[in-house]
């Protein structure tokens, strides 16, 4: 791997490695193993976050390298230098890129043009990184994701839903994605996603009916706000609260991206109860990014072997 895109990029044996590592620097956090000691990384922020931005500047402070956090405030993107001259530039002074911003493009052309590792920090298009600890979370609470059943509630067209759709068809669990019709992943992306244990349905029983992961996401991302009273109106049925629990398997897990708006896509009740759960989900951002970070920079500590197909 040189960069990481998306979950459409990957195969089945990179995310189980990439997994496989992020569960060894979380068991061994602390170790004075710097691997990407005397690197310098870009981050570039359009849209604000809190996770992400944490995560990825203490992860790279665990493995030695030092962060520069720019936004379009900062850098000359703001005033309308092409993303492909930024690119251009850092990639003679940085040793890697992380982007978080609107379009997937963006983080594809800035790709081809810095030749450094680039990671998508999330797009409107996909959000890899979450995925990737999300399912170091799964690993950890269920054991594996293999023969689960995985039931995303909401806007299913997110960056979100479509990332678990690529997921699910790179290690063949099974995905319910319970959204209205007019939050479903359209022909386009189903024609790209082709065949795929994926199930598309406005039916909330169905998807809720013995799931072993019941997930939601924010109904209302960044860029979206003009939409939040249509959204709201339409997704309000498709909330994660005691009904849809019941429906799922009894030791099923409850997974949230974060930030959570209580009442909203979830009730405050069912958030509180798996509120252990959701905090390990977003905990493991720290772990997922540093085994990203490693990997992309050619740098696993020889201590460590991965595992290879």
């Amino acid at each position: 791997m040189k960069h990481l895109l998306g979950i459409e990029h990957l195969t089945g044996d990179d995310i189980r490695r990439l997994i496989a590592y992020a569960g060894h620097v979380k068991a061994n956090r602390g170790d004075d193993i710097k691997p990407l000691a005397g690197q310098s990384w870009a981050m570039i922020f359009t849209k604000s976050s809190t996770r992400t931005r944490v995560s990825f500047e203490v992860g790279l402070a665990e493995l030695g390298a030092k962060s520069m956090f720019l936004n379009s405030n900062d850098i000359q993107l703001g005033r309308g230098e092409l993303i492909r001259d930024t690119a251009r530039v850092l990639g003679r002074m940085v040793h890697g890129a992380i982007i978080r911003t609107y379009a997937q493009a963006d983080v594809v052309e800035f790709s081809e043009y810095g030749d450094i590792p680039t990671i998508n920090a999330l797009t409107d298009e996909e959000h890899p990184c979450q995925i990737l600890a999300d399912l170091l979370t799964i690993r950890e609470l269920l054991g594996t994701w293999e023969g689960k059943k995985i039931a995303f509630f909401g806007d299913g067209d997110c960056n979100m839903g479509r990332s678990w759709a690529w997921a699910a068809k790179r290690l063949g669990f099974e995905l319910a994605i319970a959204a209205p019709e007019l939050f479903q992943p359209g022909p386009g992306f189903l024609a790209r996603l082709g065949e795929a244990p994926v199930t598309i349905t406005d039916d909330v029983e169905e998807a809720a009916h013995g799931a072993d992961v019941l997930y939601t996401d924010t109904w209302v991302s960044m860029g979206k706000e003009d939409e939040a009273a249509e959204r709201l109106h339409l997704l309000e049925p498709f909330q994660i609260n005691d009904s849809v629990k019941a429906l799922a398997n009894p030791e099923a897990i409850v997974q949230h991206c974060l930030p959570a708006y209580r009442e909203k896509e979830i009730t405050e009740k069912i958030l509180e109860e798996h509120a252990a759960e959701i905090f390990q989900q977003a905990e493991n951002r720290l772990h997922a990014h540093k085994a990203i970070l490693v990997e992309l920079a050619g740098e696993y500590p020889v201590e460590y072997a991965p595992p290879r197909a």
